[in-house]
């Protein structure tokens, strides 16, 4: 796989944004920001107590009464009781449910590195920064409005940052500590740790519990319901995966031809510029294809001439790209070589993230290019200010530092154990699954996303026994790209 589709939230250089509020929102708090005295911190300070504030959302003809909390969960070594951590969070509780039968979701972002505020402002919180995949800017507006697609109709919320990411940080002097969170094992091992004292300090432990993790946080899902079951003593009733990778290993090994035919479905997609609900209805002749005679062509091999003329032809009648273009290529087309060629006639490129969307290719004449992506680089500066700004101003835990929204230097001291090529969590999803027959799984994808294309999920998917029930793990495909609710009608869905 080439190297800048590698990983989602991985193509660009973290923003460095002050928590300051561009358009102050009116706050339902017991006392204004600019009283408080003691959070004027900075790495590595500890974050400041947590604060709670009341709301209501009137949305959709409903009206929502809720409690809105941001803080920080500390972690400290087991044995020295040393301050290893601050965790920052933001929890929106309905007032008035029964915590033992109140369902409660905790959500992730991925990276590694990236923040909540995307799943927390995109698409789950009760406030939503109203952007739209074909008109995001690093200028755009950043002041929220009530989303009437939350999910707290349904379920309290809980969105937490790992270190090194929104406001949380290391607090201990040792490099240990922070060689240790940013790893695969050692971030679940902390993110095991914080929900579980959070759930006890909220009187949460009895509620019905989801996991929802977004790109590597849906990657981390498996894994973390797996550690909070073994080591911390609570079980998960069900985990929503949105844009997962699952095995880094089958997803990036170069010699895995399957690849390719994992690919397909979503390329087409963008070549055919498929938006709306029930896109795979219009993918089914690309499915077939991607799962049967591709996979038989693609490994007879670079040696079979008739192969390649056979997956070239077939390739080019679905996407309408050249049949000689997709000959020379060997008939393994990928999303480098859909992206730049379908608009390099216009000067454009497309995002990988959603590649229906497309911004100006600064080096259009070049032979390649490394743009900025127009999503991913556009969206994360308008969201940390948003992010900042409700922080401050309507949760009332104004911390004077930047909002890590995208934190490269995380991402790129990643220990991924061995090489991010052993990284997967099929495993884990396949051992919780068996152990307890209740769980259920949601897998949801955009349909034009070219980081984790969602065949790749069906093709794994499918690997799994049914566990007594095949509903019981379900994938969701729906119109958009990998922040697939950018668009209406699919965060609606």
């Amino acid at each position: 796989m080439r190297p800048h589709l590698i990983l989602a939230f991985a193509v660009s250089m973290a923003v460095c944004l002050p928590a300051h509020a561009e358009a102050p929102a009116t706050p339902h708090a017991q006392k204004p920001a600019e009283a408080r005295d003691d959070v004027a911190t900075t790495p590595p300070n500890p974050l400041p107590p947590p604060v709670t504030t009341d709301h209501v959302l009137a949305v959709g003809g409903r009206t929502l009464h809720f409690k809105a909390t941001a803080g920080a969960v500390r972690v400290s070594d087991g044995k020295s009781g040393e301050p290893l951590a601050d965790i920052g969070y933001v929890a929106y509780q309905l007032e008035g449910a029964d915590a033992r039968t109140r369902p409660l979701a905790v959500a992730f972002n991925g990276g590694p590195g990236a923040a909540s505020a995307w799943l927390d402002l995109g698409a789950l919180g009760p406030w939503r920064l109203p952007l739209k995949s074909t008109d995001i800017a690093p200028s755009s507006a950043t002041a929220v409005i009530d989303n009437p697609d939350t999910w707290l109709d349904f379920t309290d919320l809980v969105f937490f940052d790992p270190p090194g990411t929104g406001y949380s940080r290391v607090l201990s002097k040792s490099d240990d500590a922070e060689k240790h969170f940013y790893s695969v094992n050692g971030d679940i091992e902390v993110l095991g740790t914080v929900v579980r004292k959070w759930l006890f300090t909220n009187g949460r432990l009895a509620s019905p519990k989801f996991i929802v993790g977004e790109s590597y946080g849906g990657f981390r899902a498996p894994k973390l319901a797996h550690r909070l079951e073994s080591n911390e003593g609570i079980g998960i009733n069900g985990l929503v995966m949105i844009s997962p990778v699952i095995d880094f290993g089958w997803f990036q090994n170069p010699s895995n031809p399957v690849i390719y035919a994992a690919r397909l479905p979503s390329l087409v997609a963008a070549a055919r510029d498929i938006k709306g609900p029930d896109p795979r209805s219009k993918l089914q002749a690309a499915e077939a294809y991607a799962s049967g005679a591709y996979i038989v062509d693609l490994y007879r091999g670079l040696r079979d001439a008739a192969a390649i003329k056979r997956m070239s032809t077939s390739i080019a009648s679905l996407t309408g790209l050249d049949p000689h273009f997709v000959q020379r290529l060997g008939g393994r087309v990928d999303a480098v070589d859909l992206m730049r060629e379908r608009t390099r006639d216009a000067g454009r490129i497309a995002s990988a993230y959603d590649s229906t969307v497309t911004g100006f290719d600064p080096e259009p004449f070049d032979a390649t290019s490394h743009p900025d992506d127009p999503i991913l680089d556009a969206m994360k500066v308008p969201l940390a200010t948003a992010m900042a700004d409700v922080t401050a101003n309507r949760l009332n835990w104004p911390i004077n530092a930047r909002y890590e929204i995208l934190n490269m230097q995380v991402n790129g001291h990643w220990d991924w154990g061995g090489g991010r090529p052993r990284a997967e969590s099929l495993s884990d999803l396949r051992e919780i699954m068996a152990l307890d027959p209740h769980l259920r799984v949601l897998v949801a994808h955009g349909v034009t996303d070219q980081i984790t294309p969602y065949f790749t999920s069906k093709m794994l998917i499918d690997q799994l026994p049914t566990f007594g029930d095949p509903d019981r793990i379900r994938l969701a495909v729906y119109g958009g790209g990998h922040m697939l609710y950018l668009e209406d009608g699919s965060r609606a869905a």
